[in-house]
């Protein structure tokens, strides 16, 4: 018998325990008063009362504070250089926000050199991580050429598995007369150079960027290359986002403002999860999409950063908490388990998201007794500590 080399934590004392795990706790959040988590190596191996906690090695306690699990964004745009100050100091002065500023950042992205853009996503991935953040997915997007474009990949890939192909986030300046001709380059040699280093493709299918046509055949050619299509969808305007994203399978459909009845029906009748993004619509002051009607409709809902140097610089996952609960009709718990399991399902994670046995042992303490005060007490930081993979990093 092989003898046992990972050391063993019970973290104790746990005030409020959010499992999303109904089958622990009570209610869709799974909550469990007074208690326990045993963690064995990277996972959860137990869960329960306090006072049935099995020995460990180690032993951290609580005091009496709330843990969740990690929060889950599914929806980040983390390799890129340069600033975009200017521009959010001119939005916020009256101009309107259009998709054709991302070609700023393309720019500055060109120019950077490997280690600039990898030493950038490093701190950004830190900031996050700090505040509570386990699991992040990355895009490409501001390169927007063959070379630039799988480098942002490969770079993605040295801090996340959850890596998307977003060649087509708007069409290059290079290609500013010849649209279709980008989309053949998206959808060909592109695609070639990225597809080994995503797991996902994703279109920006939307007014100035690309429209039904055009990302049905990008999205077609990732899923043909093996990769699962996640969706820009209907930000700026009504449109085919959504439909398109139920039609071949996304996994999600992201930003979800402006939808039809028949846009939530869809996402209510699929497996398709609604990615909210209220940084973008706070950034932009833009109108924000209803949460309470998507979850009214039997929609999955998730919540994001959409984390990126344009439209929504942020990378608080608690942020978006409070902005959901106070502009989207989202109640705390709906909005915490969005944060977290919705995530998980945005990414079709069930090892992330959820506090049970076998799971990742990804964990947030608050410095408070209840995760309604991540949406009680918005901009106040109260990360308390953060495990990923059993390994506390704060």
């Amino acid at each position: 018998m092989n003898a046992r080399t990972t050391r063993t934590t019970v973290i104790t004392g746990i005030g409020s325990l959010v499992t999303n795990d109904p089958g622990q706790g009570a209610g869709p959040l799974g909550l469990l008063t007074d208690a326990a988590v045993v963690v064995d190596g990277g996972t959860v191996a137990w869960v329960g009362p306090a006072a049935d906690a099995p020995a460990a090695d180690e032993r951290f306690d609580a005091e009496g504070r709330a843990l969740l699990p990690g929060f889950v964004d599914s929806h980040a745009h983390l390799v890129f250089a340069g600033d975009r100050t200017a521009e959010f100091n001119a939005r916020m002065s009256g101009q309107s926000y259009t998709a054709g500023g991302i070609r700023t950042t393309v720019a500055a992205t060109r120019a950077a050199s490997d280690a600039e853009l990898d030493a950038n996503l490093a701190r950004f991935v830190r900031e996050a991580v700090r505040q509570g953040t386990t699991t992040i997915e990355c895009k490409s997007g501001y390169g927007l050429t063959v070379e630039d474009e799988a480098r942002a990949l490969r770079i993605a890939a040295a801090h996340t598995p959850e890596t998307t192909y977003l060649g087509a986030h708007v069409v290059a300046p290079e290609y500013a007369e010849d649209p279709a001709g980008y989309v053949d380059l998206v959808t060909g040699e592109m695609l070639d150079a990225c597809a080994p280093h995503a797991r996902w493709v994703d279109v920006f299918c939307e007014q100035g960027a690309f429209d039904g046509e055009q990302a049905r055949a990008i999205l077609t050619a990732g899923i043909e290359r093996g990769l699962t299509p996640r969706v820009h969808a209907n930000q700026l305007s009504y449109g085919p986002g959504v439909q398109l994203a139920v039609e071949l399978g996304a996994a999600s459909a992201d930003h979800c403002t402006h939808l039809t009845d028949e846009d939530v029906a869809a996402l209510a009748g699929s497996r398709t999860v609604a990615t909210l993004l209220p940084g973008a619509e706070f950034s932009t002051r833009a109108e924000y999409p209803s949460g309470r009607r998507l979850l009214d409709a039997g929609a999955v809902v998730a919540l994001s950063t959409d984390c990126n140097p344009g439209s929504s610089f942020t990378s608080s996952m608690a942020f978006c908490i409070a902005v959901a609960v106070r502009e989207m009709g989202m109640t705390p718990d709906e909005a915490v388990w969005a944060a977290t399991a919705g995530g998980a399902r945005a990414l079709r994670r069930t090892d992330v998201g959820v506090v049970a046995p076998g799971a990742r042992a990804d964990l947030l303490l608050l410095d408070a007794p209840s995760h309604v005060h991540l949406a009680y007490r918005p901009g106040v930081p109260l990360t308390a500590a953060v495990w990923r993979a059993g390994v506390r990093e704060v």
